[in-house]
């Protein structure tokens, strides 16, 4: 059974708290694991999560500041003493090749998984395959950055009653579905008449930034949208000036692009209760907020009609 979700592993920006590991997320997409900014302590943290190393098939780096990448020599590692059998891809900014060097090499292990780098270079598609396409857009901050998209390609819905009516049954169906027709009792049945289309699911990651054009993109019709909301807006100077968004401002992105979902994460240690960051984002979206804690799941929204995904 395919399972989409997030399993947030840390939520804490810069230091971690009592409560609140470093950055680490989970993103379980049927068979595919793609662990974005795993920092200090995310191995620890999948142990408490009930993650298991060989569900990771893609690390994805934003960026090279310590809490978004100091827990990768401990899951590097773990691949191997695991005895992960699958190639783990990783991407990360190009610039920072030598950074991800010294940490995939921080100490001395027997190094038996497959970990093969794919550093991105630009913005763009930077990988395919069944999940569909996974992008990445650039962001605004001190040090190079960059977001993630995963986009499922569009597909079609059969519906039953309409395929009963037409007389398609058996293996007709498999045939129209891969040839977009088929032939029943002499009449040509097209695909288009036994199905209805179903948008592909979108999925984005946004840590680290301003606002700037390559968040909207990101953002566009995410049915989940994990965005770092660091500062509240009484600090949105703050903010401003070290390359980070407000809860107000993740709360703006959603509503301007479509989100289905919104989970607020990356929170400064300066800030005692959460929930405030969850008043602040409502005050624009008004759809589904969560404010991530460590070692929860959210689940990926369910399909919505298509044409309400659409508009």
């Amino acid at each position: 059974m395919s399972v989409r979700e997030l399993v947030v592993l840390g939520t804490g920006s810069q230091v971690p708290t009592r409560t609140r590991n470093h950055n680490g997320y989970l993103l379980r997409w049927d068979g595919e694991g793609l662990l974005f900014d795993p920092g200090e302590g995310t191995q620890r943290q999948m142990l408490f999560a009930g993650v298991a190393a060989s569900s990771i098939t893609r690390i994805c780096l934003s960026h090279f500041h310590g809490d978004h990448c100091l827990g990768v020599p401990g899951v590097v590692q773990r691949l191997s003493l695991d005895g992960v059998r699958h190639p783990v891809v990783a991407h990360y900014p190009a610039s920072g090749a030598e950074y991800f060097a010294r940490l995939r090499h921080a100490s001395v292990f027997h190094e038996t998984a497959e970990l093969v780098e794919s550093p991105v270079t630009e913005p763009g598609e930077i990988a395919r395959g069944a999940f569909g396409r996974l992008v990445a857009r650039r962001l605004s901050h001190p040090v190079e950055s960059f977001g993630y998209q995963l986009v499922e390609p569009d597909t079609r819905r059969m519906l039953p009653d309409q395929l009963a009516a037409l007389g398609v049954c058996g293996p007709a169906v498999g045939q129209l579905q891969r040839d977009g027709f088929v032939e029943v009792g002499g009449r040509r049945v097209e695909l288009s008449a036994a199905s209805e289309p179903r948008r592909g699911q979108r999925f984005a990651f946004v840590m680290d930034t301003r606002l700037c054009d390559g968040v909207f993109e990101l953002a566009e019709h995410a049915d989940l949208l994990v965005i770092e909301s660091t500062f509240l807006s009484a600090d949105a100077a703050l903010a401003t000036e070290y390359g980070h968004l407000t809860a107000a401002q993740a709360g703006r992105v959603a509503a301007e692009c479509g989100v289905r979902k919104l989970v607020l994460s990356h929170f400064s240690q300066r800030y005692p209760a959460p929930e405030a960051f969850r008043a602040e984002a409502a005050g624009s979206f008004g759809g589904e907020i969560v404010v991530a804690s460590d070692i929860s799941r959210i689940a990926v929204p369910s399909r919505r009609p298509y044409r309400a995904a659409a508009g």
